[in-house]
C-alpha cells in the first residue's frame, strides 16, 4: 500500500514538471507574438523572459519558509493557485492590450512556478530509493522536455496568426485598421490561457486530495521563523563553494536556455526567411523533441557513464554548435541551432543534483538558492535583445555560447565525482 502511495505521489509530482514546462516554453511564442501585438523592439520583447524569471529570484526563499511550515504539499498547492491566477489575468491583459499588464500576469504565473520548482525538484529526489534519485529527477525532467515539445506547437497553432506586417504595410493602414489588427493579434492569447488556468486549478484540487508519503529529512532545528536565524543560515550556505558554483552554473544554464529558445523564431526569420507559423509549428517543436529525447537518452546513459563527464561533453558540443550557428547561413544555421536543444537536455537536473546533494538538513533552503539562480533567465535575454538591436540576431547568439562555457567550467571542477548519488549524500 505504501509503495502504491509513493507511485501515486511520484506520478503527480512528475505531472508538475510537464505543467511548468508547458508554460515556460510558451515564452518563445509570446515573445514574437507580443512584439507584434504591442509593437516592441527586440530588447522590449525580451522583458517577457525578465518578468517570468525574476520571480525565481524573489520567491524561492519565501517558498522554502512556507514549506517549512506547511510542507512540500502546501507549497505545491499554493504554487498551482498562483499559476492559475496569473494565467487567468491574460484575458483582461489582452482585452486592454497593455504590455505592462501582460508582464504582471507573467510574474504571477512564474511566482507560482517558483513555488512548484522549489518543492518538486527536491521532493522527487526524496521519494523513493535514494540510490536512484538522480535517474528519478532526470526522468521527471523528461516530461518537462515533453511539454517543451508540445507547448510551441500548441502556441503556434492557437496563438500565432502567421501574419506579420512590414513597416510599409503598417504605414498604408489607417490608425483604426492598425488598431483593429493589433487588438485581434493580442486577443488570440485569451482562450488558450483561460484553458491553462482551469487545468492548473484542477491539478491543485487533485494534489489537495492526494495523500503524500511522509518525507523523512534530518532535523533542522536551527532554522526558525526568526529572521536573523534565517539570514545566519543563508550566510553559511553562501560560503558553500559547491552550492554557490551550482547556483552560478544554473544562472548561466537557464539564461542560456532562455536565450536559445526565446529568439529562435526571430533567428529563423532573419537567417533563413522562415515565417513565424512554420518556425513555431515545425522547427521549434522538432528542436524541443530533441530536448525531450536528450532527457530520456541522458537518463539511460547515466546508468553506464559518469553523469559529470556527460555534462562536460555536452557543454563542449554546445559551444561548438553555437559558434557554428553564428557563422553559418540559411537552413544550415537553423539546423545547427536546433541541435543545441539535445545537448542542453541533461544540464539543469545534473547541475541541480551536484549542487544540493550534500546538504542534508539544509536541502530545502539550499535548493531555494539554486532555484534563485534561475534569475539568469531574466537577465541574459535582455542582454541578447540589446545585442540584436545593436548588431543582428546571429551575433546576439554569442550570449548563450558564453553560458555553455560557464557550464563547462562547472562540470570540469566536478570531474572527480564518480557517482552522483554518492556525491548527493545518499
Amino acid at each position: 500500500m505504501a509503495k502504491d502511495k509513493n507511485l501515486a505521489a511520484v506520478a503527480l509530482i512528475t505531472s508538475l514538471f510537464f505543467i511548468w514546462g508547458f508554460a515556460l516554453n510558451l515564452n518563445p511564442i509570446l515573445i514574437p507574438h507580443l512584439k507584434k501585438a504591442c509593437q516592441l523592439t527586440d530588447f522590449q520583447s525580451s522583458l517577457i523572459d525578465s518578468a517570468s524569471y525574476v520571480a525565481y529570484f524573489f520567491l524561492p526563499i519565501p517558498a522554502a519558509q512556507f514549506m517549512k511550515k506547511y510542507g512540500y504539499k502546501g507549497g505545491i498547492i499554493l504554487g498551482l493557485l498562483l499559476f492559475s491566477l496569473g494565467a487567468m489575468l491574460f484575458y483582461p491583459a489582452a482585452a486592454v492590450r497593455n504590455y505592462g499588464f501582460f508582464l504582471g500576469a507573467l510574474f504571477i504565473v512564474f511566482s507560482g512556478m517558483a513555488f512548484l520548482e522549489t518543492a518538486a525538484n527536491p521532493l522527487i529526489t526524496l521519494i523513493g530509493d535514494p540510490a536512484s534519485s538522480t535517474q528519478r529527477i532526470n526522468f521527471a525532467q523528461s516530461f518537462n522536455g515533453l511539454a517543451a515539445t508540445v507547448a510551441p506547437l500548441m502556441g503556434g497553432l492557437f496563438i500565432l496568426s502567421g501574419k506579420t506586417l512590414s513597416e510599409a504595410e503598417e504605414k498604408r493602414m489607417s490608425p483604426g485598421q492598425l488598431n483593429e489588427y493589433l487588438n485581434k493579434e493580442a486577443s488570440s492569447v485569451q482562450i488558450p490561457f483561460v484553458v491553462i488556468s482551469i487545468v492548473v486549478f484542477l491539478v491543485a484540487l487533485m494534489v489537495w486530495r492526494t495523500a503524500f508519503p511522509a518525507i523523512k529529512e534530518e532535523n533542522d532545528e536551527s532554522v526558525t521563523a526568526d529572521g536573523q536565524t534565517l539570514l545566519s543560515r543563508i550566510g553559511v550556505l553562501l560560503k558553500d563553494k559547491q552550492l554557490m558554483s551550482g547556483v552560478l552554473a544554473e544562472f548561466f544554464y537557464v539564461g542560456g536556455q532562455a536565450c536559445v529558445s526565446s529568439f529562435f523564431i526571430r533567428f529563423s526569420e532573419k537567417v533563413a526567411q522562415i515565417d513565424e507559423k512554420t518556425a513555431s509549428t515545425i522547427y521549434l517543436p522538432l528542436a524541443f523533441a530533441g530536448f525531450m529525447a536528450g532527457r530520456f537518452i541522458g537518463t539511460l546513459l547515466m546508468k553506464y557513464f559518469n553523469p559529470v563527464k556527460l555534462l562536460v561533453l555536452y557543454a563542449v558540443i554546445n559551444i561548438v554548435l553555437i559558434i557554428s550557428a553564428v557563422n553559418l547561413h540559411g537552413m544550415a544555421a537553423v539546423y545547427t541551432l536546433m541541435a543545441v536543444w539535445f545537448f542542453m537536455s541533461i544540464m539543469f537536473p545534473t547541475i541541480f543534483s551536484l549542487s544540493i546533494g550534500h546538504l542534508g538538513a539544509k536541502t530545502k533552503l539550499g535548493s531555494s538558492l539554486v532555484i534563485m539562480g534561475i534569475v539568469g533567465g531574466a537577465i541574459l535575454p535582455p542582454v541578447m535583445g540589446q545585442l540584436s538591436d545593436m548588431f543582428n540576431i546571429q551575433v546576439a547568439y554569442l550570449v548563450p555560447g558564453v553560458s555553455f562555457a560557464v557550464i563547462l567550467w562547472f562540470a570540469l571542477r566536478n570531474t572527480r565525482v564518480k557517482n552522483l548519488a554518492i556525491a548527493a549524500g545518499h
